[in-house]
């Protein structure tokens, strides 16, 4: 297993830079991409955000100066769930694909300062370690409590979650029944430190499964077709590798605390 969570420095780092790639190309075209989340509807803005999240994700993918960019990943995402995402929670409470996308921020949000907390500190911002500390200290729970909502929302809209399963998976909404079910089990085991390590590291090889046995199928299916849908496809499908890499980031962050432990 160790050999695997490892890998979820990577394909995190993978994801962000898919999501600057996208912002690129949307500020290049001037256009308001329908379904992605984290694009400002100005082109400069969009094309800003884009530069950020391209060369955030290629320092973390190639582990150079890993963990300044974690923790500035981490700040850029956590003012993106209060300025952006929280406004609209705020004004519908209701809605589950609003509240997806507040969680799936804070999600990467944590991933990314839980990240921070597994690299080697340095001597950079010592006068600044007690906060920053403190925020990379805040990862783990901002993930579990994140994975959690995603299982309780999987559970009230279980015919929506069934529909997206493949026909040649079968069996539709047991998967939906399992994946809702896991969601809550791994959030509760990151919370509560039991196990958290398998938990973590299991949770990020489900949407592993998802990224190339749902999603990827999607997103080559859509551009084919020209489908104006397309984007919202690429999204959706590196939400899902990024939430792998964060899940495995997880998991080697309960590693490395239980060898501390020791």
């Amino acid at each position: 297993m160790e050999k695997v969570i490892t890998k979820g420095q990577f394909l995190f780092g993978i994801a962000i830079t898919a999501f600057g790639v996208e912002n690129l190309i949307g500020a290049r075209w001037g256009l308001a991409v329908p379904g992605v989340p984290w694009f400002p509807g100005n082109p400069f803005l969009a094309g800003l955000t884009g530069v950020a999240l391209l060369a955030a994700g290629l320092s973390i993918a190639a582990n150079f100066g890993a963990r300044l960019t974690a923790i500035l990943l981490g700040i850029l995402f956590l003012l993106y769930v209060l300025l952006l995402e929280a406004p609209r929670v705020a004004a519908k409470p209701m809605s589950v694909s609003v509240r997806t996308v507040f969680f799936e921020t804070l999600a990467i949000c944590g991933s990314a300062l839980t990240l921070a907390g597994t690299l080697p500190t340095g001597s950079s911002f010592r006068r600044w370690g007690s906060v920053l500390d403190k925020l990379t200290k805040s990862g783990p729970y901002l993930f579990r409590a994140s994975s959690v909502v995603f299982g309780i929302d999987h559970f009230l809209v279980l015919a929506v979650i069934a529909s997206l399963v493949p026909a040649w998976m079968h069996g539709g909404m047991f998967w939906a029944y399992l994946t809702g079910t896991a969601f809550i089990a791994a959030g509760v085991s990151i919370a509560t430190k039991w196990m958290d390590q398998w938990g973590a590291a299991l949770l990020g090889t489900m949407f592993l499964l998802w990224f190339l046995l749902l999603h990827s199928p999607r997103v080559v299916s859509a551009f084919r077709s020209h489908d104006r849908n397309a984007p919202a496809e690429w999204s959706s499908a590196f939400i899902a590798l990024g939430m792998c890499g964060g899940s495995w980031i997880c998991a080697w962050h309960a590693r490395q605390r239980r060898q501390n432990e020791k």
